[in-house]
């Protein structure tokens, strides 16, 4: 029962968007000292909604100029791999972008922007991204300060994007079993933190929750079971390991999954600057061993537009769509040896994700 499918990254690049808009603040680090709860009000919305704006939308360069002109002169780069979303409205229209500091190419000077109308259910999907690779031919210049600090300048406004720095996050003693392999830490924009682990015997993935820190959700458990558990912000899914203490993810909201937005699942934030040597391509290889020549070490082909979809969890509409999980767990029919097949589902006639969230610039917010 393993899902494995490929993302179909356009050259736009992946784009996705959430949220309520339209300003960039510096903000304290997940994990800090506690600080008074921030609040948001829909005065902010609306009056962001409802103000005539004026912008060359077809413009990028002038886009790009607006974004990066609107943002502090440091920013913290949560997710993994590397996207660094927004959103802004424009003619009324809320629009969604990322800039995103790829771990293939910014050494050499180069950064994705993109940006689009942000997805909706009831507007029929369009790609219609704009997205390019600048770097200093566009006038655009990123350089590297530290490991995973860069600085990039355009027009005379520079900014510091600080990556995610998780090289010391490691998972507790006994989180897996003998036949898994640890491939990295992951950071999600839904702000939920996974291990990425590959069980060689079985040859499926499973993304185990990091407990490690503070969760950032709330749980409530189905009613069939107390085993699956589903967080009320994100509507991610887990289930409670009979044979190791830690939760795997079983589950993500099909509504999330359909708009791409924050709580879409982790398959699009990958450990890519924490994968060490050829551990992720070598996974993907005794999975399905035609990979070999055809895909990078980070999984993906020639040309960066498609790249290898890791997501063994069910998009679900409703808590008892997940209900199988446990009888499969559970049932006197499964193998012990066969037991973690249980949380890996198969969706392989799924062979395609749409382009809008191409490897390059991948979900905007």
């Amino acid at each position: 029962m393993t899902t494995f499918r490929v993302r179909r990254r356009s050259k736009w690049g992946w784009a996705a968007v959430i949220g309520l808009a339209g300003f960039a603040t510096a903000t304290p680090s997940p994990g800090s000292a506690e600080t008074p709860a921030r609040l948001y009000t829909n005065q902010v919305y609306v009056e962001d909604a409802t103000r005539p704006t004026t912008l060359a939308i077809n413009d990028l360069m002038s886009v790009f100029a607006f974004v990066l002109g609107q943002l502090p002169d440091r920013v913290k780069v949560y997710p993994t791999e590397n996207y660094f979303y927004f959103t802004f409205f424009h003619g009324h229209i809320r629009y969604a972008g990322n800039i995103r500091l790829d771990v293939t190419n910014r050494d050499e000077g180069k950064v994705h922007f993109a940006y689009f109308e942000d997805l909706q259910e009831w507007v029929p999907y369009e790609e219609a991204i704009t997205h390019e690779i600048l770097d200093a031919t566009k006038g655009v210049i990123v350089e590297k300060l530290v490991p995973l600090v860069y600085r990039i300048s355009y027009g005379g406004k520079s900014v510091v994007f600080e990556l995610n720095d998780l090289s010391n996050v490691k998972p507790p003693p006994g989180a897996f079993g003998p036949d898994e392999v640890y491939l990295g830490p992951i950071f999600d924009e839904s702000a939920m933190r996974f291990f990425l682990v590959f069980n060689r015997r079985l040859k499926l993935f499973h993304y185990i929750l990091d407990e490690t820190v503070e969760v950032a959700d709330q749980f409530t458990p189905a009613r069939e079971t107390d085993r699956i558990l589903i967080g009320k912000r994100t509507g991610f899914a887990y289930y409670r390991d009979h044979r190791l203490n830690r939760k795997i993810l079983i589950g993500v909201h099909g509504a999330n999954s359909r708009v791409n937005n924050y709580f879409d699942g982790p398959f699009d934030q990958l450990p890519d600057n924490f994968i060490e040597g050829e551990t992720l391509r070598n996974a993907l290889i005794a999975i399905d061993p035609k990979l070999k020549g055809q895909i990078d070490r980070f999984g993906a082909w020639p040309g960066g537009e498609e790249r290898y979809m890791i997501a063994p969890y069910l998009m679900y509409e409703k808590a008892s769509d997940l209900v199988f999980f446990d009888q499969c767990a559970t049932s006197r029919r499964t193998p012990a040896g066969e037991y973690y097949r249980c949380f890996s589902v198969d969706e392989t006639s799924v062979k395609m994700e749409p382009s809008r969230r191409s490897a390059q610039t991948r979900k905007t917010r």
